[in-house]
């Protein structure tokens, strides 16, 4: 019976509470009866009800007030539109950028209330001003110690008195909290004679108010008699989207008694107008009024509630004011004109007239940013220690931004090549005037130290040419051992990185080195002119010609047009940086030479030829001048000629000049070793150097190897990959062809081009030795390998075990095949060939395979090798085709270096 009744109070608690969870007083009978019930029953009995159990919890917490102090629990809520309520989640990202930045905008001064409340109880965890006035409900704590210990916690009664249990009642309603403080202590010593006293407020009176209108959860609240406006609004959650920050009202017994306008709190810290309510005032949250957005270069974007007659400049101040980044010359407003369509207005923020106009309701106001461009300045570019911009003013020279190189200049950096870029107008072309650093440090007198004008653009370069020739320095030798040793792991280190990058980023495909050799081209080639052989682009110096030039170079070429002659030059041969550059201003072959980083020691300074395109009446003719390269470098006038547009300038080396070239000797030779070689020596003449062979070669094993021989198969290596890519291509549109992923293709024959070539030209070494008539001249890189004399026979391809066996003259090729297991199925035993020891290779025919032909014998050191049957082609997959392809190569490659 008892469960009974609980039960039914428990149902008309919930009930009450959820009719009005802040305006209806609950019983203290009702909360026990409550709390008694099981826990399972009080969720069934709130899900019967359409309660949320939770909300009921913390209300019932904020009800127990006379057990301490209580935390008003707070919890962020969505502003402006965040709630998945009023946001479609399927919206597209497409829609979402789609709309205008100022629809995004946030409304000002909204989140600084914007919390919601989990509770209802009065905020009593707060300092008390000693200002404050005591009421009736208002707790004290007197604690006396000394003589005697004891602590009293007493309430103002209704008639304003604190009641002591010793000496009675004690008058305090309308003094302030100093004032009691002090009152107090007088009374009790006394009324008891040596002891110490301290008063406190334990708990603070609450007090009913109202916040209705706009606010986030309007309704009655209990708060503390410390509270204010701006404490209501916060314990209300907030006000809403469409509230009014400007125009808040308080209202007591019907009556206006105070207008608030929390952006005077908000943006002055003035709190004037945020008086203390009284219990049963109202807090009235009217809806929003006219406003204005302003967004770009200022500090506080947002959407701002105008009160009458606010200007620019009052909205420019409420964001905050102008960022300096800001352009206030021409600011734009977008505004509704009469016939309600969109009108765009400029203001000059910096006109006093224009700024102090009125905003109108729904104006969005656009602050846009000043041009990144710099004003008197110049910019220093390169190998340079402190590279950037830097203040010009007038009679500034090149020897005031860079005075000595110890202090100015990297270590790589050239002293004798130098730019600057000017502009010349207001199209931003571009003019080169050359600079020499050393001549400068010399003599700040030179013709080098150029007189700098504003916007200029100083460039240093590099001397190094490749990043490992910047990174190494004699300088950096200067170390302990255990420190080099500690830098070279850091460079192993760093290497290994770059290399895993490319590797990542496709290092070995074509689109990658193509896009190299693209860049290598802008800067190498004038129209109509042929890629050089340059250091890869990823290997380039940083401050390197071949990278700074290439915007400057581009820029010349845009700029070029009819009269307009381009300003390109061009130098090769026998220079160190041979390459398309700049012509500067009133530059002669000297300076492209400096340029071109100086001549080489295999420069003929007798002749050079000077290529340039000169007008024969309305066509042009490329006319040709020989010049003395000698009398050009001693500055001697009639040969150090001026330069013109697309001049070409090529220095000849000196005839017959020719490098250190060197052959290796290796094997059955008596002094093996490297050997230097002129120009038209022949193998025979170096094998006689080397002492001849020993007794224990094999001359018709030799491998010679050959380095130009090496690119041309690596390059046929590429090509096959390219015709089998186009290949497998083609058969994947066919039905009956496998499937095979991209992935699979691009890594197979990415490992196709990955096969080492052995660059082997096949000779007949015998032959060689003995005949003139049949000698080999040499070239540098040839490597010659003359093996010890072999007594096996190798078989290898489609055989059950690829072995070697010893050489037997009475075997044939069958015999030795069925030795290594015999064939496989996928065998092509009509197409069985040979690779002798001399690397040459033989077809085995069908009619003599045993009898053994003197052509078709077998001698030591041959391999035999079984191919694929190609008619299983069609039915592999891409992954057999490939496989096979790269194993048939790689049994070839074997085959010959295994002599």
């Amino acid at each position: 019976m008892m469960n009974i009744i609980r039960y039914v109070i428990a149902a008309s608690l919930l009930f009450t509470l959820s009719l009005n969870s802040y305006a209806q007083e609950v019983s203290a009978q009702q909360i026990e009866q409550f709390k008694k019930l099981p826990k399972s029953q009080q969720q069934a009995l709130a899900k019967s009800m359409g309660v949320d159990l939770s909300a009921i919890e913390a209300q019932l917490a904020g009800q127990s007030t006379q057990q301490g102090p209580v935390n008003t629990p707070i919890i962020p809520r969505t502003l402006n539109g965040d709630n998945t309520n009023n946001q479609n989640e399927d919206e597209s990202d497409e829609q979402k950028n789609a709309d205008n930045l100022f629809k995004k905008l946030p409304r000002f001064g909204l989140d600084v209330f914007a919390n919601a409340p989990s509770t209802f109880s009065p905020v009593m965890d707060i300092a008390i001003p000693e200002g404050y006035i005591l009421g009736t409900g208002d707790s004290v704590s007197v604690q006396v110690f000394g003589k005697e210990n004891r602590e009293m916690n007493l309430t103002v009664s209704r008639e304003g008195e604190l009641v002591f249990p010793t000496f009675g009642p004690i008058k305090v309603a309308g003094l302030t909290f100093s004032e009691l403080k002090k009152f107090v202590v007088n009374k009790v010593k006394q009324k008891i004679i040596g002891v110490d006293v301290v008063v406190s407020l334990t708990e603070l009176r609450s007090m009913r108010v109202l916040v209705m209108g706009a606010a986030y959860k309007p309704g009655p609240y209990t708060l503390s008699s410390l509270s204010s406006v701006t404490h209501a609004i916060f314990a209300a959650g907030g006000i809403s989207d469409i509230g009014s920050l400007r125009n808040i009202e308080v209202k007591r017994g019907g009556k206006l008694i105070q207008k608030v306008d929390l952006y005077e709190l908000l943006i002055d810290g003035d709190s004037s107008s945020d008086i203390l309510l009284q219990s049963g005032d109202v807090v009235l949250i009217p809806a929003q009024g006219a406003s204005a957005s302003i967004f770009g270069e200022v500090r506080r974007p947002a959407i701002y509630e105008l009160a009458e007659k606010d200007s620019f400049d009052s909205v420019i101040a409420m964001a905050g004011g102008l960022l300096p980044s800001a352009y206030p010359n021409s600011a734009t407003v977008e505004r509704y004109n009469s016939s309600n369509l969109r009108s765009i207005i400029n203001i000059d923020l910096s006109n006093e007239n224009e700024s102090a106009k009125a905003v109108e309701p729904g104006d969005y106001i656009r602050i846009l940013k000043s041009s990144d461009m710099y004003a008197q300045s110049i910019t220093l570019i390169g190998a340079v220690a402190r590279p950037g911009k830097y203040q010009w003013h007038k009679q500034l020279q090149l020897s005031d931004v860079i005075s000595n190189a110890d202090s100015h200049l990297l270590p790589y950096a050239d002293l004798n090549y130098g730019i600057i870029v000017r502009e010349i107008d207001s199209a931003r072309n571009i003019e080169i005037l050359q600079f020499n650093l050393a001549e400068v440090f010399a003599d700040n007198n030179s013709i080098n130290n150029i007189q700098l004008n504003t916007n200029d653009k100083i460039i240093v370069f590099s001397s190094a040419i490749t990043l490992s020739d910047e990174q190494f320095l004699l300088d950096e030798l200067a170390y302990t051992q255990e420190e080099l040793l500690a830098k070279e792991r850091n460079l192993v280190i760093k290497s290994d990185k770059r290399k895993k990058f490319w590797n990542k980023y496709g290092k070995e495909s074509l689109v990658a080195n193509s896009a190299d050799e693209e860049v290598q081209q802008s800067i190498n080639e004038i129209s109509g002119g042929v890629t050089k052989d340059i250091v890869n682009v990823r290997e380039m110096a940083l401050f390197s010609r071949q990278r700074l030039l290439v915007p400057i170079v581009n820029k010349l070429r845009q700029q070029a047009g009819s009269g307009e002659p381009i300003q390109l030059v061009e130098v090769d041969g026998e220079v160190k940086f041979p390459g398309v550059y700049p012509l500067g201003k009133y530059s002669r072959v000297n300076d492209l030479i400096i340029a071109a980083g100086g001549v080489k020691e295999s420069a003929y300074l007798s002749r050079a030829e000077l290529t340039r395109n000169e007008m024969d009446g309305i066509s042009a003719v490329k006319i040709s001048k020989n010049i003395q390269l000698a009398n050009a470098l001693q500055q001697v006038d009639e040969d150090n000629i001026i330069l013109k547009s697309k001049d070409r300038l090529n220095v000849h080396r000196i005839p017959a000049w020719s490098e250190n070239h060197v052959i290796e000797l290796r094997g059955e030779v008596l002094f093996p070793g490297k050997y230097t070689v002129r120009r038209g020596d022949k193998l025979s003449s170096v094998i006689k150097k080397a002492g001849g062979l020993t007794s224990f070669a094999d001359p018709n094993g030799s491998v010679f190897s050959r380095v130009k021989l090496k690119q041309l198969e690596k390059q046929n290596l590429i090509k096959v990959s390219a015709d089998l890519r186009i290949e497998m291509a083609t058969k994947s549109l066919s039905s009956n062809s496998a499937v095979t992923s991209y992935t699979e293709i691009q890594s197979l024959l990415a490992d196709l081009t990955k096969v080492e070539p052995v660059g082997r030209l096949v000779i007949n070494l015998p032959r060689v030795i003995a005949s003139n008539d049949y000698d080999v001249a040499v070239e540098g890189g040839d490597i010659l390998y003359i093996p010890t004399m072999k007594d096996s026979v190798n078989v290898m391809g489609q055989v059950q075990v690829n072995s070697s066996h010893m050489f037997d003259s009475s075997r044939s090729v069958e015999q030795y095949i069925a030795q290594s297991g015999g064939l496989k199925k996928r065998a092509d035993d009509e197409r069985i060939y040979i690779i002798s020891s001399n690397g040459s290779i033989r077809m085995l025919q069908e009619s003599n395979w045993f009898a053994g032909t003197s052509d078709s014998a077998l001698k030591p050191g041959d391999s035999i090798v079984v191919p694929l049957d190609s008619e299983y082609m069609n039915s592999l997959t891409l992954w057999t085709t490939a496989t096979t392809i790269m194993y048939n190569t790689a049994v070839a490659v074997a085959a010959i270096s295994g002599i």
